[in-house]
C-alpha cells in the first residue's frame, strides 16, 4: 500500500478480471422507420431517391416517436430555392397543450442546394414529381426518403401486380416442390 492508505492501481487490478465487453454491432447507424408509403411504389416508377431532413416542432417530434403518420396524400414542392414536404399528416401529440401543431402544415425539407436544384429541374419536366417514400428516425433525427418520380399508367400497374403474383406462385411452388421432394 502507497502512503495514505491507498492502493496502488498495479496493485488493485492484480486479482481482477474482466470480461470483454461486446462491440455494438458495425452496420451503422440505427434507422427507426415511422411511416412507409407503400402505395408509392405501387403508383409510380421510382427513377432517383434523396434523404432529406425534415424542420419539426417538439409536438411533432413526439407524435412521430409514438409511430404516428401517414404518407399516403404526401408530396414535395420546390418553392423559391426551397423544398416543402406538403400533404403528410402528423396527427396531434394526444398530451400537447394549446402549442400542439397543425396535422397537415407545410413542413420544410433540409437538402443542399445542388439536389434542390437539380430537382427543380427535373420536376419541370413533363409527368414527374416529388415523392416521399418513407419517414424515419436516424441516430435521433427525423428523416425523409424523397424520390423523383414518374407516374405509372394504369395498364404499367396491372403488369406490375401480374409479376409480383408470378414470382409469388413461382416460390410457392419451388417451396411445395423442396418439402415433397
Amino acid at each position: 500500500m502507497a502512503k495514505g492508505g491507498t492502493v496502488q492501481v498495479a496493485e488493485a487490478w492484480a486479482g481482477h478480471t474482466t470480461k470483454p465487453k461486446k462491440k455494438a454491432a458495425a452496420s451503422g447507424p440505427v434507422r427507426q422507420i415511422v411511416a412507409n408509403n407503400k402505395k408509392a411504389r405501387h403508383d409510380y416508377v421510382i427513377e432517383d431517391v434523396f434523404e432529406a431532413g425534415i424542420v419539426l416542432s417538439g409536438t411533432e417530434v413526439k407524435a412521430l416517436r409514438m409511430g404516428r403518420a401517414s404518407l399516403a396524400d404526401g408530396f414535395v414542392l420546390v418553392d423559391r430555392g426551397e423544398a416543402w414536404l406538403e400533404g403528410v399528416h402528423i396527427p396531434e401529440y394526444f398530451q400537447g397543450t394549446w402549442n400542439n401543431h397543425a396535422p397537415r402544415r407545410k413542413r420544410k425539407l433540409l437538402l443542399h442546394r445542388e439536389e434542390i436544384d437539380r430537382l427543380a429541374m427535373k420536376v419541370q419536366a413533363k409527368g414527374q414529381t416529388i415523392i416521399p417514400l418513407a419517414l424515419y428516425f436516424l441516430d435521433g433525427r427525423a428523416k425523409v426518403e424523397i424520390a423523383l418520380a414518374r407516374g405509372k399508367k394504369e395498364y404499367d400497374k396491372r403488369q406490375t401486380l401480374r409479376e409480383k403474383q408470378d414470382n409469388r406462385e413461382a416460390q410457392r411452388a419451388m417451396r411445395q416442390r423442396e418439402l415433397l421432394g
